[in-house]
């Protein structure tokens, strides 16, 4: 999708048609998550500091995030992609692989296909997006990033060698800075100089990447699309407002953390079987410090309960600028776990889920705003 948050957000208020709009957070710490393509016009780009972007925009217009709005679009650009081919592959929010191997004799050929989906897209959300084809799907990645927005790159099997050789290496998945600059001392600046180094040698230089981007050099991807890949864990994290050691504040943070995380395990019918809590100094410094659960669990009381026992068992000697829990290690929730032989922690865990899916349910019903917890609402 094309600035995927940014459309949705001009979509629902037409007055940001054609001006510099960013979706992010609004004060001085915020992050850029989205900006249209008026705003990159400007230099401002996903992922840059607020305040560097205002600098480089004065008048860029920012909106909060409505993430669950964002959900929604996604969800029904997810429905038409299924309506093509059964093997679609969510990446993120906004970005999918699609296997269209088959689909000629339905849907005509591949131009044809893009052009449908695109036009389709198109018609029921009122959002544009850019489609890349190729017999490979690194490349159909690559193709998709290349004539933005509303664009359509295809490279046929006729295309593929002549494309290979001239494509740059930074533009591969997986080459990031390092990456890029241990290619560059060694000469390489196309994937076609890395056909001219042996496996070996670029194994010994880049590990199991180096494997990996001979082959892509030599047209050759094994990873294949894949549908219903399963969650393997789930995070929130957030950048403070302001630095702060206070440990009532940070545990705030922690508890709506904890809800969220929580809640979207119950969504996926899935519990873990271990805690994590990550926070970030004033001077940029990153730990994280993780437990592993007696028993899996989705609970939001008990997520909460072991982020705070991990938070208490860091060594913070300063002001913190971001805090974030996550989980991991997780599990089917109808698999059976051994319980506790006197209850005790078992049936106070019970408890909290039946509170839960209780909350889940009138959030369902109601809205997710309608029900939350007491502290949560303070100053």
């Amino acid at each position: 999708m094309d600035a995927f948050y940014a459309s949705v957000e001009v979509l629902d208020n037409p007055d940001l048609a054609g001006k510099p709009v960013v979706v992010g957070g609004v004060s001085g710490r915020g992050v850029v998550a989205a900006a249209s393509y008026e705003a990159r016009k400007f230099g401002v780009r996903s992922a840059m500091p607020m305040f560097m972007a205002l600098e480089k925009c004065p008048e860029l217009l920012v909106v909060r995030p409505r993430k669950e709005r964002y959900k929604e679009v996604s969800r029904r650009v997810m429905e038409i992609l299924g309506g093509f081919s059964p093997l679609v592959e969510k990446v993120s929010i906004d970005e999918a692989f699609m296997d269209v191997s088959g689909c000629g004799r339905l849907w005509g050929t591949l131009e044809e296909i893009a052009v449908e989906i695109k036009w389709k897209i198109l018609r029921e959300t009122a959002l544009t997006c850019s489609v890349g084809v190729a017999p490979l799907k690194f490349l159909a990645k690559i193709a998709s990033d290349m004539d933005k927005p509303d664009g359509l790159t295809i490279i046929s099997k006729e295309m593929l060698r002549d494309f290979i050789e001239r494509l740059p290496v930074k533009k591969v998945p997986g080459v990031g800075p390092q990456t890029e600059a241990v290619l560059e001392k060694l000469g390489v600046k196309t994937l076609g100089d890395v056909s001219c180094l042996s496996e070996a040698f670029l194994s010994k230089k880049l590990g199991k990447f180096g494997t990996r981007l001979k082959e892509l050099s030599m047209g050759m991807d094994r990873s294949k699309v894949v549908p219903f890949a399963p969650v393997k864990s789930v995070s929130a994290e957030e950048t403070l407002a302001f630095d702060t050691a206070d440990m009532g504040i940070l545990k705030k943070y922690l508890l709506e953390q904890a809800e969220d995380v929580a809640r979207q395990l119950r969504r996926h019918g899935l519990k873990a079987r271990t805690v994590a809590v990550k926070i970030k100094t004033s001077d940029f410094v990153q730990s994280t410090k993780s437990r592993t659960l007696k028993k899996p669990s989705h609970s939001s009381e008990v997520l909460y309960y072991e982020g705070c026992l991990l938070l208490e068992a860091f060594s913070i000697s300063g002001k913190l600028r971001l805090i974030g829990l996550g989980v991991s290690g997780l599990t089917n929730e109808k698999r059976p776990v051994q319980l506790d032989l006197f209850g005790g922690e078992d049936a106070k865990d019970d408890n909290w889920e039946k509170v839960d899916r209780a909350a889940d349910a009138i959030a369902e019903r109601f809205g997710k705003d309608i029900l939350s917890r007491a502290v949560l609402k303070g100053p």
